[in-house]
């Protein structure tokens, strides 16, 4: 049989290939090739694909501080070629992260909010605000709520918890009863000031006297949650922990910074207080060496560093090990909104956190961010908001009068 030479095969190929091969060198091809992806890449880079109705046209974003908690976070606003808009919120936000994040979202469909989490994973703060905003597009799309929308609701309404403020026992009982008053019946309580590390049986008793004063000043009725906030050190969390063990707090949220997982695990062991952590967290990754290690009991991420998905991812997670989720929350009312959307389309929810700040003028300015009763609290829980999407309307005519920066 006759073989076919190399210029035969070219020439054999060439009624089926986009090039000439006939006659033509490797390097030649190779050339043409290279020529063609080069003009190809260009055409590309020149003609921009038409927005289309359900993708997102623009963004913008406000940072906004209240009066006098200085409290600060970032509100964003997406809105997509036919005119729907949604809002999301994250922690303060940078120009140069939102340039950045606009850049990415830009012309992406509104309801593909898991596509681009991946595309915003450089930019996590970012990723929170648009993945609500673009869940509240959604909900609105489909005329339901977020929690509808993710699978819920797996409740009704959300145990709701407040953090208690002050520096005497008895500036925080005050605050409790003010709090109480409003509805709240589960509320977070700041350990005393750490002058120094280890401390000893002083502070230690200094803890509890204060839970007990509570206590008596609250009634059965309510719960409790020790706040460390990763002020103490391993010895004096593990004192702490074995001195309240009968008071049975809800769990003894962030007691040292989990620099040793090690250290972390004995303290959670040893004891049969809960133990709380996660607030800085933004990968499903770490959650899940601290639940291997048998390190905590309640996982805390925050809504304004990881949005409603990447905590519901977290919470999947969470539930094969029976570990309860807490999301910690610090932002304003949309945040809020996204929280109570949460609890509903999990169900390892435990209990929200929901800001209650001490300042009227604080106050004020969350009611006047959104025309609906966001943080209305009765006999400890918050309802559901059941409408489209976040479920409130957003004022965004105020946003000038606390905002501290537009991006």
């Amino acid at each position: 049989m006759k073989k076919t030479t190399k210029s035969e095969a070219l020439n054999l190929n060439s009624n089926n290939n986009a090039f000439a091969y006939s006659g033509a060198s490797v390097s030649d091809i190779v050339q043409q090739r290279r020529s063609r992806l080069a003009a190809s890449k260009k055409t590309e880079n020149i003609s921009t694909k038409p927005i289309g109705d359900l993708d997102i046209k623009d963004i913008w974003g406000w940072t906004l501080k209240e009066p006098v908690s200085k409290n600060i976070y970032t509100v964003i606003k997406i809105q997509t070629g036919s005119g729907l808009v949604g809002y999301g919120e994250c922690s303060q936000l940078s120009p140069a992260e939102f340039a950045e994040a606009k850049r990415i979202i830009i012309g992406t469909p509104v309801t593909s909010f898991e596509v681009v989490a991946p595309k915003l994973a450089h930019v996590t703060t970012a990723r929170a605000a648009i993945n609500i905003a673009m869940l509240d597009v959604t909900g609105k799309i489909a005329k339901a709520p977020i929690f509808q929308v993710l699978g819920g609701p797996t409740r009704y309404k959300a145990r709701a918890l407040a953090p208690l403020t002050g520096n005497t026992d008895q500036e925080l009982i005050n605050s409790m009863n003010r709090l109480k008053a409003l509805g709240y019946l589960a509320f977070m309580v700041p350990v005393p000031a750490v002058a120094w590390r280890n401390q000893g049986q002083e502070y230690v008793l200094a803890t509890r006297n204060r839970l007990d004063a509570l206590r008596a000043a609250g009634g059965e009725s309510v719960d409790f949650v020790l706040d460390g906030a990763n002020k103490l050190t391993p010895g004096d969390a593990q004192m702490i922990c074995e001195a309240i063990e009968n008071f049975h707090v809800l769990f003894f949220d962030e007691p040292c910074l989990p620099v040793s997982i090690g250290a972390i695990k004995k303290l959670s062991a040893e004891n049969v207080t809960p133990i709380g952590l996660g607030k800085g967290i933004t990968g499903e990754n770490q959650i899940l060496d601290l639940i291997r290690d048998d390190a905590v009991d309640i996982i805390r991420p925050s809504i304004g560093l990881n949005g409603i998905s990447q905590i519901k991812r977290m919470a999947v997670v969470a539930e094969t090990y029976y570990i309860a989720v807490g999301p910690e929350h610090t932002g304003g009312p949309i945040g809020t909104a996204a929280c109570l959307h949460l609890a509903a389309s999990i169900p390892n929810f435990f209990i929200q956190r929901i800001p209650c700040p001490e300042a009227e003028e604080d106050r004020r300015m969350r009611l006047d961010l959104v025309a609906e009763p966001v943080e209305t609290i009765k006999e400890g829980y918050a309802p559901l908001l059941t409408g489209p999407g976040l479920g409130i309307t957003v004022n965004e005519k105020n946003f000038e009068k606390y905002m501290e920066a537009s991006l």
